[in-house]
């Protein structure tokens, strides 16, 4: 007999097998289903999770990097010192960092703002106009500031969608006067929609003014004094270069001697993309290998019901051998019947868990799409469990006695 013809013959009565024992057969791929469709919705769904997350922090700014104050230990005492950073430090980098495109100093803080019988509780922040296409903000309604409002301190400002929503509904919020404290601010402008940051802060919950005008009206501070500042490179491949001089800017201006700890931080959006992914993958491998759990369980599932398969056809298994079959004949005919349960879940759990997945992707916001990848590494892994938990099943019966399989009833 060829090989094809007894791996053909093999396949007939595995499936004619499988057939007598519909029940057990379909409790069987049951279990390396579930595995399966685990497996194809967890890699499907971190796909999707980390391209949502990079997005959104590609969607926070340009290039960006964050310069903020840092705590340091002050000389001769326990305590910390927090550093501290003004318009000044920003005008400087602004000014020599060669591989710096904009830089915008940034104050906020949470208050009330009030329009007739209506308030709301938001983020109001003072920054300059270079704010905008630093962290990719535009005008939906009406105008932006002017440097000239910047110099006089007007009192004036862009809100968000959200804030709109809460003071004005469905109205256009455009040219109405708002109370901050104890102060009347005028609207120009309302910000096209951002959503929510990659931090959970809803972006569109914010109200902006010139900085000056902030610092003299909503919040006193120091002169020129901070909360920090943000600055977006020339390019993707400049963000580093950037990142040194801002660094070399500072230590310059705060005179922090080599070797000592710096009053302030320079982080770049590419770390926060990095520090993401690390995430993205410790929870990916995490969800993976409960996964595995499923697809080992699913397989000793495979091994337990091939085992008892074998000792409910001793006889038949007596019978093949007597007549001429050999072991390997009872070897392949035992091991494609495990292969053929296990692909079987194999295959509808790739079915379910697409499905799945797509339902769960757009439920979710998500761009959820089983990969290529991942449908073969199902189909592999259900073929490999067929043949690892399939073959001591499939041993044992090639190895019976015909004599002693014959006396079985």
């Amino acid at each position: 007999m060829s090989g094809l013809a007894l791996v053909l013959g093999a396949i007939r009565l595995a499936l004619s097998a499988i057939v007598r024992n519909k029940l057990r057969a379909a409790l069987t791929v049951l279990g390396i289903l579930i595995g399966v469709t685990a497996v194809v919705i967890v890699t499907a769904l971190a796909g999707g999770a980390s391209e949502s997350v990079g997005s959104q922090i590609d969607s926070f700014g340009s290039n960006l990097l964050f310069i903020n104050p840092e705590n340091v230990q002050s000389s001769g005492a326990r305590g910390k010192v927090t550093g501290r950073l003004t318009e000044n430090d920003a005008r400087a980098v602004a000014r020599d960092a060669v591989s710096v495109e904009r830089v915008a100093p940034f104050l906020s803080t949470a208050a009330q703002v009030v329009y007739g019988d209506k308030n709301a509780a938001t983020m109001i922040a003072g920054t300059t106009i270079s704010y905008f296409p630093i962290r990719r903000f535009r005008i939906s309604k009406g105008d932006l500031w002017t440097e000239s409002d910047e110099t006089l301190k007007t009192k004036v400002c862009v809100i968000g969608t959200t804030v709109s929503d809460k003071l004005f509904g469905t109205d256009d919020p455009i040219g109405r006067t708002i109370r901050i404290g104890r102060s009347p601010y005028r609207i120009i402008g309302l910000l096209e929609p951002k959503g929510n940051s990659p931090f959970g802060e809803d972006q569109d919950d914010r109200i902006l003014m010139p900085i000056g005008s902030f610092r003299a009206r909503v919040m006193h501070t120091a002169p020129g004094r901070v909360d920090m500042f943000m600055a977006s490179s020339t390019s993707d491949q400049t963000t580093a270069r950037a990142q040194e001089q801002i660094t070399s800017i500072m230590r310059q201006r705060h005179r922090i001697a080599d070797g000592k700890d710096a009053d302030f931080v320079v982080n770049t959006q590419a770390e926060f993309r990095q520090a993401q992914q690390a995430i993205a993958d410790v929870l990916s491998a995490l969800l993976l290998s409960v996964a595995a759990v499923s697809l080992v369980v699913g397989g000793i599932g495979v091994m337990n019901i091939m085992l008892v398969s074998v000792a409910e056809r001793t006889r038949e298994i007596g019978i093949r051998l007597s007549i001429g079959a050999r072991e390997r004949d009872i070897l392949i005919q035992f091991l494609i019947e495990a292969i053929v349960l296990s692909m079987a879940g194999g295959v509808l759990g790739i079915v379910v868990g697409a499905g799945a997945t797509i339902g769960l992707g757009r439920a979710l916001g998500w761009n959820a799409v089983p990969s290529v990848e991942s449908v073969v590494v199902a189909v592999a892994t259900s073929a490999i469990i067929g043949v690892v938990f399939g073959y001591l099943p499939a041993r044992r019966a090639a190895k019976l006695d015909p004599i002693e399989a014959l006396r079985q009833e």
